[in-house]
């Protein structure tokens, strides 16, 4: 790995958006990549350097590049919960039906950690399939969810987009059977509703 790539990582890593400028001024490639296939602008997501990610995208970096994780820039935003780096992506055209390692788009992680503000956010500027046959945004909020507020109201976001709720897990279990098993009452009644 040449020295100017080197550097553009650890520029993208440190979220040095002036030293990213730099090093891809001298050369160094927007697809360069560490030990673990993580490119630049991959670095720049995971730690929500948004303005490294704004120079890394400009000069066209790949927001579908995917590490050994199977992580990808567009991915990681569904984890993160970051509105303001799945801003800056959403101009190099993400492919909204790649998969994490567990076969989930970026909604479902962040159904799961009750990043409410990204989901309302991926729903109104993206056309993001949630219902994804197999495993969905809906069900990872019921199971993985708490409960609380915050899954209540990515529920009701996800009902509103389109979610249909009678869509099962693998094994046949609804996200209303669940939220019941669970004793999630305000998710069981949201759930009947859409019925």
């Amino acid at each position: 790995m040449h020295d100017r790539d080197r550097r553009l990582l650890e520029a993208a890593r440190r979220g040095d958006a002036a030293e990213v400028r730099a090093a891809l001024d001298a050369g160094a490639s927007v697809e360069t990549c560490d030990e673990e296939l993580r490119s630049p602008l991959l670095l720049a997501a995971l730690h929500d350097h948004v303005q490294a990610a704004r120079v890394l995208v400009s000069a066209g970096a790949d927001p579908d590049a995917q590490d050994r994780r199977h992580d990808s820039p567009w991915l990681v935003t569904g984890v993160t919960g970051s509105v303001a780096m799945m801003r800056v992506l959403l101009p190099a055209g993400p492919d909204l039906t790649l998969r994490n390692r567990y076969g989930g788009v970026s909604v479902i992680p962040a159904g799961e950690r009750g990043h409410v503000a990204y989901v309302r956010a991926v729903l109104r500027e993206t056309d993001i399939d949630v219902n994804d046959l197999g495993w969905t945004a809906l069900l990872e909020a019921v199971i993985l969810g708490d409960g609380g507020r915050a899954h209540q109201e990515i529920v009701e976001l996800l009902l509103a987009a389109g979610a249909r709720p009678e869509l099962a897990d693998a094994d046949g279990v609804t996200a209303l059977e669940h939220a019941e098993r669970r004793g999630f009452d305000a998710l069981a009644a949201l759930l009947k509703a859409a019925a």
